[in-house]
């Protein structure tokens, strides 16, 4: 093989060949996965719980953590790309910056195979930018597709309303642009340097080091769907995971790294928690109790562990079902209150059940308690944070103003924390 040539990893050439720590961004540490179950128990939604061995990497992380894993992208669109494009994507090339004095040389590693640039190094899925249309409006000959590009890139709207719709809604990629307009004929080298670079996925750690060290486990939902346009979308990284599945003999691999997180449990145990953590908001939480569950069985004193989970049917989608009821048996979680949405005619979430646990929701925060709160940032964590500001205006008889202001000195003495995405 050439020496010289990346073959997919994010920074130093070889890295992935010799692994020397410590590991990070730009030095991931090839994780074999031990373990890749199916948690839903029936229905056509897939959650995973995947466990990492990180073995001798000298990674050491805390309940509440993430970790980051770099995906590769689905090896049929690549090809679709090479076909479309008419190129042999076995070829070397290198990407170079015509600003001599630019701190990046390069977009991405160089020198690499056209192969290896789709697969690790760029983002094949997402939807194109505007200022990235313009540029392809220079490859076609055909008048109506040239207008087309033009007025999706331009700044106007009308040009903003078709670029989402076209765009946008129908969630059309740079090769869903190129398959739906064929009169387009851009150079691959140029279609390389509009991407932008594949990112690493950040998971929440969903267990904790007391337990083992040398594991690291991701609760992580598959992402699949059909846009408009009749295409199947799949998560880069979800479906990737998918497929790693641990046998006897061969445990696949996956480049990983720790980034520490703010989002921990009280330093003193005694300190009272409320975890609200619908859908794979769980993560954190699965952490969190089992740290609390080792500082029992250490004999350390150890406040109430409240939570608060929610997902559609009890019979389908409640994850870790067994392990939390244990817990709740052992004594670990002191109180257990979960919302099926789907269950009954009315939906229910966690915040609907946090409302009617209001009144033990301010005694535990009188008592020093510590909120978190962990997954939909866009919906959820709004909804909760407005029945805490009720909660606290309520029984502290304060005016909304006050509350809030109760609320902002507990964020800031870390006492409520939020993990959303």
């Amino acid at each position: 093989p050439n020496e010289k040539l990346f073959t997919g990893e994010p920074a130093r050439l070889g890295s992935t060949r010799t692994q020397k720590p410590p590991f990070e961004a730009k030095n991931p540490f090839l994780a074999p996965i031990t373990v890749n179950r199916e948690l839903h128990k029936k229905g056509d939604r897939s959650c995973m719980h995947i466990e990492f061995d990180i073995t001798g990497s000298r990674i050491r992380y805390d309940a509440g953590d993430h970790i980051a894993v770099y995906p590769t992208n689905n090896s049929d669109l690549v090809e679709r790309f090479g076909q479309r494009l008419n190129t042999d994507l076995g070829k070397m090339f290198s990407l170079n910056n015509v600003d001599e004095d630019a701190s990046k040389k390069h977009p991405f590693p160089c020198p690499t195979t056209y192969r290896t640039a789709l697969l690790h190094y760029l983002d094949i899925t997402s939807c194109p930018r505007t200022n990235v249309l313009k540029e392809l409006s220079d490859y076609t000959e055909d008048g109506k597709d040239k207008a087309f590009l033009q007025q999706m890139a331009q700044a106007t709207p009308e040009g903003k309303e078709l670029y989402n719709d076209w765009i946008i809604n129908h969630h059309r990629t740079l090769l869903h642009v190129l398959e739906d307009l064929p009169s387009l004929k851009p150079p691959i080298d140029h279609v390389c340097e509009l991407m932008p670079r594949l990112q690493a996925r950040y998971y929440s750690i969903s267990s904790s080091p007391k337990i083992s060290a040398t594991t690291v486990a991701i609760t992580a939902v598959l992402i699949e769907y059909t846009t408009k346009t009749g295409r199947e979308q799949l998560g880069v990284a979800t479906s990737w995971l998918k497929l790693k599945n641990p046998t006897e003999d061969l445990k696949p691999t996956a480049p990983v790294f720790v980034r520490k997180s703010q989002f921990r449990l009280p330093f003193k145990p005694s300190i009272p928690v409320i975890m609200i953590g619908p859908g794979t908001g769980l993560a954190p939480f699965r952490g969190f109790i089992q740290d609390r569950q080792c500082q029992r069985k250490d004999g350390k004193p150890v406040g109430e562990t409240v939570l608060f989970f929610g997902c559609r049917h009890k019979d389908e989608d409640f994850i870790y079902e067994n392990e939390l009821n244990e817990f709740l048996a052992d004594g670990t979680l002191t109180k257990m209150h979960v919302a099926f949405s789907r269950d009954q005619n009315e939906k229910v979430y966690v915040q609907h059940l946090l409302r009617q646990q209001k009144e033990e929701v301010w005694r535990l925060f009188e008592l020093g308690g510590h909120v978190y709160v962990c997954g939909d940032a866009r919906h959820m964590a709004h909804d909760v944070d407005e029945v805490l500001h009720d909660i606290v205006s309520e029984y502290g008889e304060m005016t909304r103003e006050k509350a809030s202001d109760y609320l902002k000195k507990m964020r800031s003495r870390g006492r409520y924390s939020c993990d959303v995405w």
